[in-house]
Order: C-alpha cells, then sequence, then structure tokens
C-alpha cells in the first residue's frame, strides 16, 4: 500500500440500516467494502483488505464461519467480531482480534479499526497479547467472578496473559513497544471500571 491509499476495511453485517451507518463512520478514513453476509464476504476478501468488521450471528454463513475462512486465506487479516451475541468462553479458543457488543458507538468502532491497523507493527507476541487481553475483557464484562472462577478454559486464559507479560516485559527495553503498552492498559482500565459498574449495578456484593 503506497502512501496515498487508504487501508481497506470490509464490513460484513447483513443489517442494511447498520452497514450505512458503518460505512459513514469509516469512508472518510477508508476504503471502505461491505459485504450482506458470509458467502458475499469470502467474494469481496483479498490481499488488499486490512480489516474486517463481522457479524456473528448471520443467515446462512456464520461470522465464526466466515472467520475460520479468513484466516486460512489471508492470516495476515485483523478481525473484530461486532456483534450482538455476549461472548461465552468458546471465544478464547477463536482467532479474532477483538470483540465488540453492539449496539457500538462511533468513537468505539473507529478507535478499534485504528488499533487493528496499528497491531500490524507489532511483534507476535504482542498481537497475541492484545487479542488475548481483548477476550479477557470481553469474557470479565459478562460473566460473574464465579463463572470465571470455574472456568477452566478462563485460568489457561490468564496463565497465558501472564506468560505473554513476562516474554514481553524481559524483551520491552529491545522493543519500541510504549504504543502498545498503553493499549493494554487502556483496555484493562476500561475493564475495570466496567466491572466497578457491575458491582454498584448489584448493590456493591
Amino acid at each position: 500500500m503506497t502512501e496515498d491509499e487508504k487501508p481497506t476495511v470490509l464490513v460484513v453485517e447483513d443489517e442494511r440500516a447498520l452497514i450505512e451507518l458503518y460505512v459513514r463512520w469509516l469512508e472518510g478514513e477508508y476504503d471502505v467494502r461491505t459485504a450482506g453476509g458470509g458467502e458475499e464476504a469470502l467474494e469481496k476478501m483479498d490481499e488488499d483488505v486490512e480489516v474486517v468488521l463481522l457479524d456473528r450471528l448471520m443467515p446462512g454463513m456464520s461470522g465464526d464461519e466466515v472467520l475460520e475462512e479468513v484466516q486460512e486465506r489471508i492470516p495476515d487479516c485483523k478481525v473484530a467480531m461486532v456483534t450482538a451475541v455476549e461472548p461465552d468462553f468458546d471465544v478464547i479458543r477463536m482467532g479474532f482480534d477483538d470483540y465488540l457488543t453492539k449496539p457500538v458507538e462511533r468513537e468505539e468502532l473507529l478507535q478499534t479499526v485504528e488499533r487493528l491497523l496499528g497491531r500490524s507493527e507489532f511483534a507476535e507476541l504482542e498481537q497475541e497479547l492484545y487479542a488475548l487481553v481483548s477476550k479477557q475483557a470481553a469474557l470479565q464484562s459478562t460473566k460473574s467472578e464465579e463463572e470465571l472462577q470455574e472456568s477452566e478454559e478462563f485460568a489457561e486464559l490468564e496463565e497465558r496473559i501472564a506468560k505473554l507479560r513476562a516474554d514481553l516485559d524481559a524483551a520491552l527495553p529491545d522493543m519500541e513497544s510504549d504504543e502498545f503498552v498503553a493499549m493494554v492498559r487502556d483496555i484493562e482500565e476500561a475493564d475495570e471500571e466496567g466491572s466497578e459498574g457491575d458491582r454498584a449495578d448489584d448493590g456493591g456484593d
């Protein structure tokens, strides 16, 4: 991609009104492609697509199936699930890079795309850590503390995050990672605020 070319974002969504809304938000900064379903999305996928905003529940081919195909065809493409489906523990095994629960605000969508594009500059370990922390935050915002503690998958997720942090801490002196570290901090701080809000809603129990 030359300096004059805009990054290409593919919006996959079966609700036409949401496609039009996302296009309005994105079209100034990005070359936006759209698809109303999974099959059409794969037809419009090529090496130029850098970020996919992917609905999870669609008629016909599901977002989960599209995600698998994208990973196989273009492993470097970043995928954010943008969906009304609250995350369950199965997301830990999925290969998306971020998870947004509808309704999504304009700023949240734009920041997500910007983050995913920026991540292409980071090392492989940093990319994995960002994706895992995103999954951790998504689950902590929807699952109770008891459910999280009882989940072996979530325990494994936290162990992997801790290991990646240790590996990165050892490498940080040799890496320009300030922006990435700030990103992860932002995710964690937002999650902590959300958890505190949930506890307040529950009466502080």
